[in-house]
C-alpha cells in the first residue's frame, strides 16, 4: 500500500516496522527496503522478498549519528570525523557490529555498514520507528533500483506493507561504502561520494 509522507502515513509505516513488517521509503539515493535491523525474522523476510543471497550483508540506516551505538561496537575517531562532516549523506561506513545485530545483517562478517541518509522522510521514519532500519535497495535482486513508490510496488507488490510516496534525492549512484583500518580508507564500493571528499573530511581542522 502506498502512503503519503504525512505524520499519519509515517506513523503507519513506523508501526509496521516495529511489528516486523517491510516498508519501502525514499533516501538520498534510491528507495530502500526497510526492516527492523535488530529483528532477525524481519531481516529473513527481507531476504526472501528480494530474492537476495544471505551471504550478502545488509546496510543499516540511522536517524542520527549518535544512533550508531545501537548497532556498532566501536566507532573510532576517524569514523566520528566522517560522521560529523559527511552525515547525513551517501556514505556507508563499515564498523564492528554489536552482538545484538542479527547474523543475517552482517552475513557472518562481524561488521555492519551504517549511514544517516540525507533525506528528511527517511530520517523521520527511522526516528519514529525507534529502531535502526535496513537500507538495502527496494527491488528484486538483479532488477534496477527504484526512484518512486510506484516502481517499488511494480516490482515487489504485496511483499511489502507500505511504500512511502515521496521523492528520492538527486543522486544517480548508490552510497559509497568504505571501511577503515588504522585510519586508512578502503573503498568497498564507489558511489556518490568520492575518495577525495572522504580524505578531506578525515583531515584535522
Amino acid at each position: 500500500m502506498i502512503v503519503e509522507p504525512t505524520a499519519l502515513g509515517i506513523e503507519q509505516a513506523a508501526e509496521a516496522l516495529r511489528e516486523g513488517k517491510l516498508v519501502a521509503f525514499p533516501t538520498d539515493t534510491f528507495f530502500a527496503l526497510g526492516a527492523n535491523a535488530l529483528n532477525a525474522d524481519a531481516v529473513s523476510q527481507l531476504f526472501e522478498a528480494k530474492g537476495r543471497a544471505e551471504t550478502n550483508p545488509i546496510p543499516v540506516l540511522l536517524g542520527m549519528a549518535s544512533d550508531a551505538y545501537s548497532v556498532v561496537a566501536d566507532m573510532p575517531i576517524e569514523a566520528q570525523r566522517l560522521a560529523e562532516r559527511l552525515w547525513p549523506g551517501a556514505l556507508t561506513v563499515v564498523l564492528p557490529a554489536r552482538p545484538n545485530v542479527p547474523a543475517a545483517v552482517t552475513a557472518g562478517t562481524g561488521t555492519v555498514g551504517v549511514r544517516v541518509p540525507d533525506n528528511e522522510i527517511a530520517r523521520r521514519l527511522i526516528e519514529t520507528a525507534g529502531v535502526p532500519v535496513t537500507g538495502t535497495s527496494a527491488n528484486i535482486s538483479g532488477q534496477p533500483p527504484c526512484k518512486t513508490a510506484a516502481e517499488v510496488l511494480a516490482q515487489m507488490g504485496d511483499k511489502i506493507a507500505f511504500a512511502i510516496d515521496a521523492p528520492c534525492g538527486e543522486h544517480t549512484a548508490p552510497s559509497t561504502v568504505i571501511s577503515l583500518s588504522n585510519g586508512a580508507i578502503k573503498i568497498i564500493r564507489e558511489g556518490s561520494i568520492g575518495r577525495r571528499e572522504i580524505e578531506e573530511a578525515l583531515k584535522l581542522t
